[in-house]
């Protein structure tokens, strides 16, 4: 009898497994074959598109890197020490996951708004965030860093303490055992949450659109093509940001189980 139920469990599963990969790649698919060739290949040549991806794919990037020096040494923080309202800490990172990234936007302006005294301190410092690039990172880091910071503390939760401590006691200080050990050993699944943290940042648009419409990036591009022109001259922008999406997010994730495969 438990054999059967088990049988039956594994075809429910398989099931479902097949709805949700058809329900994930069918509208990718239908989505390129709907591109027509010759305007694909004017797209392809319009400066303005390439611009726009190169902006997205530098701002993830640099959201990346900024979620990474910020987050990984949060993430241990989390992962290592035990404090008095450390659950309402955990709960605070992950708001930005839980809230529309429209209203995320909304709040980021009221922040860089002059009205705000940091946006008066940035002002005096002479950034502008509004319809710059800092406008855009601040957007996709507010949205993804929470996704660095989870899988760090994830990560480091799997190092045992104990090996710290004996590396302690060999002499090594806290700095060196946490890049020589710990942070050695939670390469990889910190490696994985950096690629969760770039795509999701890359496909941000909520949040962008409110602090900085311009200058574009591939998620407003598509926008403001589907709105002006409809959805044929959308679709080959969306084509071609899939196809890069897809080719960078295939390398980091086959250099992160080439890590996983040396560490193994």
């Amino acid at each position: 009898m438990g054999k059967k139920r088990w049988e039956l469990l594994y075809i429910f599963s398989f099931v479902s497994g097949i709805i949700i990969i058809f329900f994930t790649v069918y509208p990718i698919i239908n989505t390129l074959s709907w591109t027509k060739p010759d305007i694909l290949w004017e797209t392809i040549k319009d400066k303005e598109v390439i611009q726009s991806i190169n902006l997205s794919i530098w701002s993830a990037t640099l959201t990346t890197i900024v979620s990474f020096v910020l987050g990984v040494p949060f993430a241990y923080f989390l992962a290592r020490k035990e404090f008095k309202g450390k659950s309402l800490v955990e709960s605070i990172v992950n708001i930005p996951m839980v809230i529309p990234h429209t209203v995320a936007g909304i709040c980021l302006l009221t922040i860089v708004s002059p009205r705000n005294w940091f946006g008066q301190m940035l002002n005096q410092m002479g950034i502008e965030v509004l319809g710059t690039t800092v406008g855009i990172v601040m957007a996709m880091t507010f949205v993804s860093m929470p996704l660095l910071i989870n899988s760090a503390k994830e990560a480091f939760k799997w190092v045992s303490p104990h090996m710290e401590n004996v590396s302690r006691t060999l002499g090594a200080n806290h700095i060196q055992t946490f890049f020589l050990i710990t942070f050695k050993l939670a390469w990889r699944d910190i490696l994985s949450g950096m690629i969760l943290t770039w795509a999701r940042a890359i496909s941000e648009f909520g949040a962008v659109i409110i602090l900085s419409f311009h200058p574009l990036i591939a998620p407003t591009m598509i926008f403001a093509r589907f709105t002006t022109y409809g959805m044929m001259y959308a679709i080959p922008v969306t084509t071609i940001l899939i196809v890069i999406c897809l080719i960078i997010f295939i390398t980091l994730r086959w250099v992160a189980s080439g890590k996983e495969r040396e560490h193994d």
